[in-house]
């Protein structure tokens, strides 16, 4: 009870801060949307996180006595669509900000969305750079570590392996394509003996393992980067298991340790991949204690990486208004630019330079246990500690 006593009551001593003399709403509305139809995996454990949070705040007094309501909308997985449910929200619905989206090329239409309107938006889960920094605008904050981070995290490990032939297999889309060129620029900066054989790049969610396998295992790599999640992954995994594709081959593996991608897997978990993930069962801190005890009690069920997203982007959401005591988009800017809170992962700072927090990343290595898929040997990486200085963040993020 004293460690969840402490993650609590660390969160809204924040939400509690003065709230100034801008006027709020009896309810404080938040904009949120999401691929739920598309990616039920991740946006199902995702919903229940933030519908945490929402019960969290307004049991303690909601935001400065003010009742956070959250409305959600789903996209399909479309980016026109996500720009409409946006401006629904605004214009209809007259949320104070926006929240979410998954899929990177949605993330980068809704932020884009924001610019031109002038909207406050939080990006929960796109990863791609861009976000922040190629096409990042003064409107677009983002929880989740970005790409860079993650690959920095993977490369890390893997600059270690002897490997020197090295393929990769990603989504062909934003997201994918992101992952494949930072890794391969970070690799390659840390080992320049490192050789690119082969490029394989599946359309998301409509992979063709067979020939996918086939063409990999032809170009014979010492070593594979993969990008797939969800189902692509689980195609590849059994293909490439079937083929004898990953024996004696080391693979990198962006997302892979997260329980809603690897649980699928169970018995035909491959092991010894190098994966980032979220290792639930054995994380021993009072603030994911704290986390893990509230969520079970409300759903009898255990997060997935999806449940700390969504309930750490409204947490964030939150403090941000209560900090900037107003729903005004520029007050709602400068509060959130440098604000720290906490969060199940310990605290975590939104850069002001680029608008991108410090939330990190499990690293570990795949392994089966009693026919499960589990991450072992995992370590904690924070994620200020996998970003560039300022100083290369203004050469790649455009002036406001």
């Amino acid at each position: 009870m004293r460690a969840r006593n402490y993650f609590v009551g660390a969160a809204f001593a924040l939400l509690a801060g003065g709230m100034g003399h801008s006027a709020l709403a009896d309810d404080i509305k938040i904009g949120e949307i999401n691929s739920y139809s598309l990616l039920p995996s991740f946006t199902e454990p995702y919903r229940k996180g933030w519908q945490l949070a929402v019960e969290e705040i307004n049991a303690a007094g909601g935001i400065n006595g003010k009742k956070l309501v959250v409305i959600s909308k789903d996209d399909g997985g479309k980016p026109a669509d996500a720009q409409t449910a946006a401006n629904e929200l605004v214009s209809s619905e007259g949320v104070a900000m926006l929240t979410g989206t998954f899929l990177s090329n949605i993330g980068l239409a809704v932020s884009d969305f924001a610019n031109q309107k002038k909207v406050f938006f939080l990006a929960a889960e796109p990863l791609t750079d861009a976000v922040t920094w190629s096409k990042g605008n003064k409107y677009t904050f983002r929880l989740r570590p970005s790409n860079y981070m993650q690959a920095a995290m993977l490369v890390e490990a893997a600059s270690k392996l002897p490997a020197k032939r090295w393929a990769t297999i990603a989504p062909n889309y934003e997201y994918g394509q992101s992952a494949v060129a930072v890794f391969k620029k970070l690799m390659s900066e840390k080992r320049p003996d490192i050789q690119w054989v082969d490029e394989q790049w599946p359309p998301q969610g409509k992979i063709d393992a067979g020939p996918v396998v086939q063409a990999v295992a032809q170009a014979n790599p010492e070593a594979i980067l993969n990008v797939t999640f969800g189902p692509d992954l689980v195609k590849l995994v059994r293909e490439g298991n079937t083929r004898g594709l990953f024996k004696g081959r080391e693979v990198v593996s962006f997302l892979t340790g997260e329980p809603e991608y690897l649980d699928p897997l169970k018995e035909e978990t491959p092991e010894g991949w190098i994966v980032t993930g979220y290792p639930w069962y054995s994380i021993k801190t009072p603030e994911h204690d704290a986390f893990l005890k509230a969520y079970q009690a409300k759903y009898n069920d255990y997060p997935r990486l999806g449940s700390i997203v969504g309930y750490q982007t409204i947490k964030a959401a939150a403090a941000i208004l209560a900090k900037a005591g107003s729903t005004d988009t520029d007050k709602m800017i400068a509060a959130a630019e440098g604000l720290s809170m906490p969060s199940p992962f310990g605290e975590i700072t939104f850069r002001k330079i680029d608008h991108q927090s410090t939330l990190g990343a499990f690293v570990g290595k795949t392994a089966q246990k009693d026919g499960n898929g589990v991450m072992v040997d995992f370590s904690y990486k924070k994620g200020s500690d996998y970003l560039p200085s300022d100083a290369e963040v203004e050469k790649l993020r455009p002036k406001d």
